[in-house]
């Protein structure tokens, strides 16, 4: 069996190093001759020996605090974005229903679609003014 650092290199693996590389660039850890030299050489490795070298002297990554925070914003935004849009849909049906059974009788008549399209407004309303977070979430 072989030792594990003679084993050769992925394509994934070289990948890795580069944006690890990349990252301490941005962080001001390397200069652009030093990443330059080092990026090379890790697009030239044959087995994981040649790339551990390249950041042995890096630390490890540290995943950004504010990405998650805007993940975090991003996934609460397309989740309200979907409850409106059912909403809508919903309420177009509605309406949709109420017009079938009004036209054809030719008398004035409620709008009766007004209370759940209302109330389901209000929830979402609420939702957003006061954070309607729950779960996992709502605890920490």
């Amino acid at each position: 069996m072989s030792e594990p650092d003679s084993v050769r290199a992925s394509d994934a693996d070289r990948e890795a190093v580069a944006e690890r590389l990349r990252a301490a660039m941005g962080e001001g850890r390397l200069d652009l001759a030093g990443f330059d030299e080092r990026v090379r050489a890790a697009y030239a490795a044959r087995t994981l020996a040649d790339l551990a070298p390249l950041t042995a002297d890096l630390p490890a990554p540290v995943p950004s605090k504010q990405s998650a925070e805007v993940a975090r914003k991003e996934r609460e935004r397309k989740k309200l974005a979907k409850e409106w849009r059912d909403w809508a849909g919903t309420s177009f049906m509605l309406t949709g229903i109420w017009l079938v059974t009004w036209l054809p009788s030719g008398q004035p008549y409620f709008f009766w679609p007004i209370f759940p399209m209302g109330i389901w407004a209000v929830v979402l309303v609420a939702g957003m003014l006061f954070g309607g977070r729950g779960g996992d979430d709502a605890k920490t």
